[in-house]
């Protein structure tokens, strides 16, 4: 007889059979796994199922499979600005980190980028092809899929204003492409991406001398390392408030190195959690608690959180 415990593996060993035989043998599916190993912060429990297509097509077999099955789903990019909880995630959790959706390809001043693709990457093709306009993206730790989802930004710029075209597909698997102006946006929001998957994007680069475009980036990486954590981290726990940075409302506050179990508001960066090596989902939400009550009782702010967070508490039954 299965324990309680052995119970939900056993059945996510099943739907990883099922959902197997609806793709090609190049996906990569894995029931039961941690998905702290695909976080920058390196907490969370268990997706039921995490599956790498192997391609677009692979894609829209896994969102038929969830429809004819009654699975949520959840698009995982590179793991920065995701907090998932202990008890992980019910459903299948996607990644498109297969090469078939991490290209990056230079056709003339463009870049055209997969959604797998590293953002790093991204900067760094444009430096080497003499196209600025994109050194901002390096210094965030994402892929471009969570950059389009997120309108990511860094040094004062957004991954929207770069961008030429979006395409990407809908939940039935139909593929689209859309001009980047007629793509809403909003701080750290793309409404379209909230119920359409980021399949990639045309990035616009401007001619310019790569040793130019080196010490561009040079300055905005010394900039990053001076003011932000070298530990593992999700990026900003908060969104900024309209009068006050949420870090510097944090260090206003005598609020660094506020500490619940491993986790740790930053020395370096006052909206930054890191993970001392030991936390949990548990110990960062308790910790984010912990400053929204004082930075409310004292300054009457609200925080709202910037992460994204996901799953279900370790206390909750599969």
């Amino acid at each position: 007889m299965q324990t309680i415990l052995e119970q939900p593996v056993a059945a996510n060993a099943s739907l990883a059979g099922a959902l197997a035989d609806c793709v090609s043998a190049a996906t990569v599916i894995r029931p039961s796994e941690p998905l702290a190993r695909h976080t920058t912060l390196r907490v969370g429990g268990p997706a039921d199922l995490f599956v790498a297509p192997a391609s677009e097509a692979d894609l829209a077999a896994v969102l038929q499979f969830c429809r004819q099955h009654g699975q949520p789903f959840f698009l995982l990019g590179r793991g920065s600005n995701l907090l998932v909880r202990d008890g992980g995630v019910r459903g299948v959790v996607i990644s498109l980190a297969a090469d078939v959706f991490s290209g990056i390809t230079v056709v003339g001043s463009q870049l055209h980028c997969g959604a797998g693709a590293r953002l790093k990457n991204v900067s760094v093709t444009a430096k080497r092809q003499g196209l600025s306009g994109l050194e901002f993206l390096e210094g965030i730790p994402g892929s471009v899929g969570g950059a389009l989802r997120m309108n990511a930004g860094a040094m004062g710029k957004w991954t929207f204003d770069a961008v030429v075209s979006l395409r990407y597909m809908d939940y039935q698997g139909g593929i689209h492409e859309r001009p980047a102006r007629e793509v809403p946006v909003e701080y750290r929001a793309c409404p379209l991406l909230r119920s359409h998957i980021a399949l990639g994007a045309v990035f616009a680069g401007q001619p310019k001398a790569p040793a130019e475009i080196e010490q561009c980036m040079r300055g905005y990486s010394e900039k990053r390392w001076a003011t932000q954590p070298a530990a593992p981290s999700a990026g900003c726990i908060f969104k900024n408030p309209g009068t006050i940075p949420a870090g510097k409302l944090v260090d206003e506050l005598g609020l660094k190195g506020t500490r619940v179990g491993g986790a740790v508001v930053s020395a370096e960066h006052g909206n930054f959690i890191i993970n001392d090596g030991g936390a949990t989902a548990a110990d960062v939400l308790a910790l984010i608690a912990v400053l929204q009550e004082r930075v409310q009782a004292e300054r009457g702010i609200a925080l709202h959180t910037e992460v994204e967070i996901i799953g279900e508490d370790s206390c909750q039954s599969h």
